[in-house]
């Protein structure tokens, strides 16, 4: 069985015999159609692979790296001298810094490729535009810049060297506008903005983040991961089944990519919303954890590995978030905000949520409708994000499973479960405490913190008569919550009677409850200032 690579080098894929999932039928598209063109997706997804797929052809060819793959026999291009440059090596905290570590990239390259006779400068700007003069008129390059933003986003809160970095890649980037010696130039990066002036109007580099052409080169699809991954498909399937790996049926297998699905797909970059992906990072982990551990464990490897993103994290020590919308699986944002970004400061927290990875797109890209909508991808960076909310929100972590495993959850009373509820809620920290002011923050509140925890849990969940405030899924449970709020405790009675009511007469939870036990809970918050917590509950059935 081949291993699996987390590379960014397309020869060691080659050299070591690792599984590639070619994607080189999109390059050599890419290539042949357009001149200059970006692409933003999130971090870990793949940009810094495909730059380097792109250099390695043009810098070496096809041979030895790409035998076998979908472009060996097709490409035909001369090669030349590529300049790549990754800002994720330069200073993200000094500008001089950046632009000496800068420089000397541009004067590495020019020395490898005898470019002499141009005057040296510690400005980038000048100093490739002093090499462009210096090389002979017919020379040919390629460039490739990888993560143009990231001393952007790492920035978001220090509004003067935001400003000095982003001055630069505005002005850098007028050097390279038009520039007759760059036959091609790619550029990758997390977010798009009209305030570096590189996708705004003149620009001659084509934005395809949502083209529906590409929307599927950085990314696995289904049928990829079905096609290079097959042995550790059955590999797993063998472990949880106790079979055989030759035993397992292609229903298996179809079954065992619902559940990742589930976990890693559905990532959206397509304009037209039809073609998805799986996050690359975390099928890598998931299927190499298999052969590591032997067994099947869907593990939240977004969060482990930059789970926290600088630039989000950033931006919400800066701005408030509105945690209530993020139990809808569909958030409208308006057309031109999505698009056309201006700066990051000032970005719509959604869009930076969706060009940080952790929400997509679920509706496609209309520009006859004004909105635009957005949601998880998977339970994956739901659990993600709502971990990260909850370090802003909560003051301390309420455990729900043992140091012996055991899911509190699954095995409390209804009385231990509403005070592992009520240890929730009072532990929002006390500048936040306002936040819960009303049945949908209470609602909010306890949903961000149990998708924090991995809980399969649905806010407002439709069932046939009516909508449950929280379910919540487990092994052998299911938990229901009707939650009621009470602004000064004068009405809690009432206000539990109405909840249990509401149990009986919409039946909330019954729907394919299969084996589990149904625990039915309707709970009243009493939000005086001196409780706030819920005070009145009561078990159905």
């Amino acid at each position: 069985m081949k291993e699996i690579a987390q590379s960014e080098n397309i020869e060691q894929f080659s050299l070591k015999d690792y599984i590639y999932i070619d994607k080189t039928e999109y390059i050599y598209n890419l290539i042949k159609k357009y001149d200059r063109v970006f692409f933003s997706r999130p971090r870990r997804f793949g940009k810094s692979l495909t730059l380097n797929t792109i250099r390695t052809l043009f810098e070496k060819g096809v041979e030895p790296y790409f035998k076998g793959t979908w472009i060996y026999d097709k490409w035909t291009q001369n090669t030349c001298p590529v300049l790549h440059l990754s800002f994720l090596k330069f200073s993200v905290s000094d500008l001089e810094n950046f632009k000496r570590d800068f420089c000397n990239e541009i004067l590495k390259f020019a020395k490898a490729n005898n470019i002499t006779d141009f005057t040296g400068n510690k400005e980038p700007k000048v100093l490739i535009g002093n090499i462009f003069s210096a090389m002979p008129k017919d020379m040919q390059i390629v460039l490739l810049i990888d993560e143009y933003d990231c001393q952007l986003t790492a920035n978001i809160n220090n509004k003067e060297l935001y400003e000095k970095f982003r001055l630069f890649i505005r002005e850098f980037y007028a050097v390279l506008k038009g520039e007759k010696h760059i036959s091609f130039m790619a550029l990758t990066g997390v977010t798009r903005l009209k305030d570096v002036s590189i996708f705004s109007v003149g620009s001659d580099i084509k934005d395809l983040s949502y083209d529906h052409a590409f929307s599927q080169m950085i990314g696995f699809t289904r049928e990829e991961i079905k096609k290079f991954y097959i042995d550790y498909l059955k590999l797993g399937i063998s472990y949880e089944k106790q079979i055989e790996s030759d035993c397992v049926t292609d229903n298996d297998i179809e079954e065992f990519l619902d559940r990742m699905a589930e976990h890693y797909d559905s990532y959206c970059f397509d304009n037209y919303y039809e073609k998805k992906v799986f996050s690359t990072y975390s099928v890598n982990n998931f299927l190499q954890s298999i052969v590591k551990d032997a067994r099947v464990t869907f593990g939240e490897y977004w969060y482990e590995a930059g789970g926290i993103p600088s630039i989000l994290k950033n931006y919400m020590e800066s701005h408030d978030i509105d945690f209530k919308k993020f139990q809808s699986s569909e958030i409208e944002v308006i057309y031109d905000d999505f698009l056309n970004p201006t700066s990051l400061p000032d970005m719509n927290e959604n869009v930076l949520m969706c060009q940080t990875g952790y929400l997509t797109l679920k509706s496609d890209i209309n520009q006859n409708r004004s909105k635009i909508l957005l949601g998880f991808a998977n339970r994956e960076v739901s659990t993600a994000l709502c971990r990260l909310l909850g370090l802003k929100l909560f003051s301390n972590t309420v455990e729900i499973v043992t140091y012996s495993n055991v899911n509190l959850l699954e095995t409390s009373t209804t009385e231990e479960l509403i005070e592992i509820f009520n240890s929730v809620l009072t532990s929002v920290v006390y500048d936040r405490n306002p936040v819960i002011r009303d049945e949908p923050s209470l609602r909010a509140i306890l949903h961000v913190y149990l998708m924090g925890k991995g809980v399969d849990v649905r806010a407002e969940q439709h069932n046939f008569k009516g909508r449950s405030d929280i379910l919540i899924n487990l092994d052998n449970r299911r938990i229901v919550l009707e939650l009621k709020f009470s602004k000064d405790g004068h009405d809690v009675n009432s206000l539990l009677d109405e909840a249990v009511k509401q149990i009986k007469e919409k039946e909330y939870g019954i729907e394919n409850l299969g084996n589990r036990e149904l625990i039915q809970i309707a709970a009243v918050f009493d939000g005086s200032e001196n409780i706030r917590k819920i005070t009145e509950f009561k078990q159905i059935g």
